[in-house]
């Protein structure tokens, strides 16, 4: 009885080569590339283009010919409208009112912002819906719809507060002089207030909720427990809201110029630097001039939003 053998078993599929990892990595590049391909293309279409737009126009002037009586041409002056800028007392007149205007608006709002967000940490959760809500509403309500509105109780004429004033005997004034900023920074404090709540409750609700039991073990009021354990370890969300604040400031516009329609005296046109820029690219038509402005003031910004975080960021580390 004869046995029959296998034949050996011969490997017909050779094993699948592995692609190398510089060759896998640059197919991941690609991969990643094409993911942010939308984002490139919206920041150099909304963002690097306009800046580069910006920069060309502001290397040009008008000059009119003739003595001043012939039609006027555009001639390339280099960084000569840079220089008049630095050199021009009104935009910066601008710039220090307005920083010194936020200087005191911002403390102001995101105190009371801090204070409410507190209030609303020891609250149940049912209600802390509800009054994160109510309080984002001025955000959600579209700037030039507030400032309208706004604009109707500061106005002279039919304004409800000034009739109510009246009927109890004494005169109320929006505007002229520390009136001005007051009613202004009441709008702005007015709309920015829940928006920079939502953000420090949400950093509030992140911390763990044994760091307040330790501190009640300890003997530490609520009070206490507010201002030793919850602020101290939120001052990161301090500093993020206090930022772009000071960034919204330096772009106010449309506010102030709507507002200008009541009290034309009290908020001229160079009411800040936006306003003043505004005035010099669309009533003037010195579109050059304007664009070197806007570039100064963009960078003036970046700086001082830098030196601010890490100013503050020092000290809270």
């Amino acid at each position: 009885m004869s046995t029959l053998t296998r034949p050996p078993k011969v490997a017909n599929d050779l094993p699948a080569r592995r692609p190398s990892p510089r060759r896998a990595g640059r197919k991941g590049a690609y991969k990643g590339l094409l993911f942010t391909l939308p984002f490139l293309v919206g920041f150099l279409a909304t963002y690097v283009l306009p800046i580069g737009y910006a920069l060309n126009q502001s290397m040009y002037r008008k000059k009119s010919t003739g003595l001043g009586f012939g039609p006027t041409r555009v001639v390339y002056t280099g960084f000569s409208n840079f220089a008049s800028v630095l050199g021009d007392n009104a935009f910066w007149a601008s710039m220090g009112r307005t920083l010194l205007f936020g200087a005191v608006q911002i403390t102001v709002m995101l105190g009371i912002a801090l204070l409410l967000a507190l209030l609303l940490d020891g609250v149940a959760a049912r209600a802390v819906r509800f009054f994160r809500a109510a309080l984002l509403i001025p955000y959600v309500v579209p700037a030039v719809v507030s400032t309208l509105m706004w604009l109707f109780l500061y106005s002279p004429t039919g304004s409800p507060l000034l009739d109510l004033a009246q009927r109890a005997g004494t005169t109320i004034e929006f505007f002229g002089g520390l009136n001005t900023y007051l009613s202004l920074g009441n709008l702005l404090t007015w709309q920015g207030i829940g928006f920079n709540m939502i953000l420090i409750s949400a950093a509030l609700q992140a911390l763990p909720r044994e760091l307040y039991e330790a501190a009640r073990l300890d003997g530490a009021r609520e009070w206490r427990i507010a201002w030793s354990v919850k602020v101290p370890n939120i001052t990161g969300i301090l500093v993020l809201t206090g930022m772009f604040s000071l960034i919204g400031r330096l772009q106010l516009f449309g506010e102030p110029l709507i507002l200008r329609q009541i009290a034309p005296e009290s908020i001229n046109t160079d009411f800040t630097p936006m306003m003043e820029i505004y005035d010099k690219a669309f009533k003037t038509g010195d579109y050059q001039y304007a664009a070197a402005e806007s570039l100064v003031l963009a960078v003036v910004t970046g700086i001082l939003a830098f030196v601010f975080y890490r100013i503050t960021n020092r000290k809270v580390s």
